[in-house]
Order: C-alpha cells, then sequence, then structure tokens
C-alpha cells in the first residue's frame, strides 16, 4: 500500500531543507546566510481508518484533512438504542 490518501490523492512531496547560519539584519546582524541544501520528504499526515467504500467495510489510508472536509464515512459499530413498546 502506496503513502497515499485514499479520498484526495495526497502523497509525499518532496522539497528542500536549508541549514542557515548567522543573526536576522532586523535582530541587528549581517543576515543569515545559506551553508547548506538537501533533499528532504514532506509527508501527509496519513491514519489507517475503517470506511464504508460502495457499501462493504475496509481499511484505507486517509488523510486527517479529508476526515475533517466529511469525505470519509465511517461503519456504524453499535446498532441505535430502541426502546421497545410495553403492552398494558
Amino acid at each position: 500500500m502506496s503513502q497515499e490518501c485514499f479520498f484526495t490523492g495526497k502523497k509525499v512531496s518532496l522539497g528542500n531543507q536549508y541549514t542557515r547560519r548567522g543573526k536576522a539584519k532586523y535582530l541587528g546582524g549581517i543576515g543569515r546566510k545559506v551553508t547548506g541544501k538537501s533533499r528532504r520528504q514532506f509527508k501527509p499526515n496519513l491514519q489507517r481508518v475503517k470506511v464504508v467504500v460502495n457499501g462493504k467495510v475496509m481499511h484505507v489510508l486517509a488523510s486527517t484533512q479529508a476526515m475533517r472536509m466529511g469525505l470519509v464515512e465511517r461503519p456504524v459499530v453499535r446498532k441505535p438504542f430502541e426502546v421497545k413498546s410495553i403492552k398494558v
């Protein structure tokens, strides 16, 4: 299973990590200088959750953003409580 959201398609993206030294100008220094640059990964916040897809319950990876947007439909764990009528 790849590191990708089932609903939004979010996956790992690549970028750079910059290493800097020095003091910022607004703090009285001569500015921050870049001393190194290396590749890094930005990983989405994926959670393994049980969801209902086409009427079937399955485990998928879903991003927390998809959960907050309401794209994830969770299965009902317990049936709602029913009050039986009492015959008098």
